[in-house]
């Protein structure tokens, strides 16, 4: 009874036959050169060259999967076996088309390495349980194929994106990046540290009760990040002005903008006012240093001209809320 509990409804690899090993193949290849075309498609608009590299590969798929098929015919005749990867135990897995969408440039390349380096290790492993002389020559060849694919690529990238076209590509993609990511959520964090700073410390030194100064604290920050992440998704669509989903620039901008506020709440969990206190005005000297160096990495803005217009902002919304705190 256990062991038909247990039982897997997946074959193990080894179980497979010749056969089967070359359908298997046949499918995988079919899939492949399908996940390099949508790939393409997705990369089009924005990255031509990489996404003619894609294309290509797809077209060294199929030229593989010709290659086994004429071998089957061979071997086996017209009818192959309908078997794929999902139904062999330990095998490679592709993801679905829509897990696979609105990848970075850089995620899709990582992808496409990936993919070869483990059809590379599966025609290694079908190699071995073939003894068929053509069949066991045609899936080493394979497998050398697929290792050396990460070199076409390279090829065809030459071929395709030249440096300068591929340095054209990286700038669409990073300024993509900050237009989605690092603006939003920069926005978020200048907004999240600095505009808690005079309602936390108002509270801070009008009750000197640090759980009542932290309470304070995360309604502000949760609700400046609310209120951020709103804003900020529906300020527009991203269609236009090219700044990306709304919703993951709404996310980024929410997110930071309470991680901004609760940085320097948090220290008031701690009992004793002072140390309390102290290490929150210690961490708001990190949190305007981080906005100051994003802006700088990011925004191209030098950094003495950035730390300074955080520092002096920063400083005076805290001594607002000191001086308030106190009156």
């Amino acid at each position: 009874m256990l062991p038909r509990f247990f039982r897997s409804s997946k074959r193990s690899f080894k179980s497979l036959s010749e056969q089967e090993i070359l359908a298997l193949a046949i499918a995988s290849e079919e899939d492949d050169a399908r996940i390099y075309r949508a790939y393409a498609d997705q990369l089009k608009a924005a990255y031509p060259a990489s996404a003619q590299v894609l294309e290509d590969m797809a077209e060294v798929e199929n030229t593989h999967r010709k290659s086994l098929i004429e071998i089957h015919r061979q071997r086996f005749g017209e009818r192959i076996p309908l078997i794929r990867r999902e139904h062999v135990q330990g095998f490679y897995e592709r993801k679905p088309d829509w897990l696979r969408m609105n990848l970075s440039l850089e995620a899709v390349r990582q992808e496409a390495e990936t993919m070869e380096e483990q059809a590379y290790r599966f025609y290694v492993e079908a190699a071995k349980q073939t003894s068929d002389a053509s069949t066991r020559q045609l899936l080493g060849d394979l497998a050398l194929a697929e290792q050396g694919h990460e070199d076409i690529a390279r090829m065809l990238g030459d071929k395709h994106t030249p440096e300068g076209v591929k340095d054209a590509e990286d700038d669409t993609a990073r300024r993509q990046f900050v237009l989605t990511y690092v603006q939003p959520g920069l926005a978020g964090l200048m907004d999240g540290s600095v505009s808690t700073l005079a309602p936390i410390f108002a509270a801070a030194f009008a009750t000197q009760d640090t759980w009542q100064t932290f309470l304070v604290g995360l309604s502000a920050s949760v609700g400046a990040g609310i209120s951020m992440g709103f804003t900020e998704a529906a300020h527009d669509d991203g269609k236009i002005s090219g700044r990306g989903s709304p919703i993951k620039r709404g996310l980024a901008c929410g997110i930071m903008t309470t991680l901004g506020g609760l940085g320097h709440a948090l220290p008031y969990l701690i009992p004793q006012f002072w140390t309390a206190t102290i290490t929150a005005v210690v961490i708001v000297f990190f949190e305007l240093w981080a906005i100051a160096f994003i802006q700088n990495r990011y925004m191209e803005t030098p950094f003495l001209r950035a730390a300074f217009q955080v520092v002096v902002g920063g400083g005076l919304v805290l001594a607002a809320g000191i001086l308030i705190g106190n009156g």
